[in-house]
């Protein structure tokens, strides 16, 4: 079908718009009506969920500042851990840890802690500026330790935290959950290392949380204390990049930070976000402080990467409006759309970790990688241009 100019003004003024596209097939515009069939796949759970963990080792805990201190006990007991004792100077906090570790002791000082020689590692979840140092004593009294995100929040604690490791031969590991106890996340990670979508191009990762103010301490908006927003949850992204591309070397592109909707807090940043660039791929990241409460969830945190071969995307808390649950995967390849229920897949990283501790390996957790992450946040916190909304 052929128009000149007349003829198309004509046939548009007859028919209009939707008249015309109803006409035309959606094919010859380069739409398609979206019914290729997916498939749907559940993987298989395995064994392993039922296998006692091969090693053992005893651990403290110091710092319950923050919940997550909940998630990184259990991941290390899950692997083989006997939590021994346990510090903190927060009532509630310690109350609510011994509710549900009632058979771990309540140790009188940090010290008591680091100088028990039965005790193998360190696990953290204190105030983010005190973390690194925390554990830079933990590894001087020839321990391996465990922090939770961000566990560094200067470039000069980078530094220190390098060379004590270096020094010591001792783990500092960062319990980076968005990924380590993720299980749509776990299985991208042995897709790209099957090949699945070719060579990774770029990672796109957003990632909004819920600030549920009323709940949140006082070092919560002070960015001296928690890092800064790229530093504190950038991190976890970071991290999905330095992976999911393989980067052994990486900087930042730009970077930028706001403080958007929270005038009652104004050191706050409740937006930020950052280009990065590594010699395994490219990487973009965005995060916020703005789920809104009617989500039903903290955050859509979601996981786009794209490959020569094809692309995957993570829904890893939620479907919004879509599958109920969360772990999520999509991948599309040269042949096929899949769905992939992740919800069976197996968390490895407790019983990495223990083996690693037992072995001096470094097999949950690549030490430079971990740290390369963190050195990017840092970076991308020290650089970002800081942006105002006045209009």
């Amino acid at each position: 079908m052929q128009f000149d100019n007349a003829d198309r003004r004509s046939f548009l003024k007859t028919m209009g718009a939707a008249g015309m596209l109803s006409a035309i097939p959606q094919s010859s515009l380069g739409f398609h009506d979206g019914s290729a069939q997916v498939l749907h796949e559940i993987p298989a759970a395995g064994s392993v969920l039922d296998e006692k963990p091969k090693y053992s080792i005893k651990f403290g805990v110091i710092g319950l500042d923050h919940n997550h201190i909940m998630g990184i006990t259990a991941a290390v007991i899950r692997g083989g851990g006997e939590l021994v004792s346990f510090y903190s100077n927060l009532p509630k906090a310690t109350t609510d840890f011994q509710k549900i570790y009632p058979n771990a002791k309540l140790a009188r000082s940090e010290e008591e802690i680091l100088s028990d020689s039965s005790i193998q590692l360190v696990a953290s979840a204190g105030i983010p500026n005190l973390r690194a140092p925390l554990g830079i004593r933990v590894m001087q009294h020839g321990k391996d330790y465990l922090s939770d995100k961000p566990a560094i929040t200067t470039l000069q604690q980078l530094a220190d935290v390098r060379k004590v490791s270096a020094d010591t031969g001792r783990i500092f590991a960062i319990m980076y959950s968005e990924r380590l106890e993720v299980r749509a996340a776990v299985q991208a990670g042995y897709l790209i290392k099957d090949g699945a979508i070719g060579k990774v191009v770029q990672t796109i990762i957003i990632a909004p949380h819920q600030v549920n103010a009323p709940s949140r301490p006082v070092w919560f908006w002070d960015p001296k204390q928690y890092g800064g927003i790229l530093c504190d949850i950038g991190s976890h992204q970071a991290d999905q990049f330095v992976y999911y591309t393989g980067s052994t070397k990486a900087d930042v592109t730009a970077s930028q930070i706001a403080n958007v909707n929270h005038a009652s807090h104004p050191e706050f940043q409740d937006f930020g976000d950052m280009m990065l660039h590594g010699n395994g791929g490219a990487g973009y990241v965005r995060v916020d402080w703005f789920t809104p409460n009617g989500l039903g969830t903290w955050g859509d945190g979601r996981l786009f990467i794209l490959g020569t071969e094809g692309y995957i995307e993570l829904r890893k808390y939620l479907d919004i409006a879509g599958r109920p649950g969360g772990n999520h995967l999509f991948i599309v390849d040269q042949k096929q759309t899949r769905y992939i229920d992740c919800n069976n897949v197996v968390l490895p990283f407790g019983p990495q970790f223990v083996a690693d501790i037992v072995n001096r390996t470094h097999v949950a957790q690549d030490q430079e990688q971990a740290l390369l992450a963190a050195e990017l946040v840092l970076k991308a916190q020290r650089d970002a241009r800081v942006l105002t909304f006045n209009a």
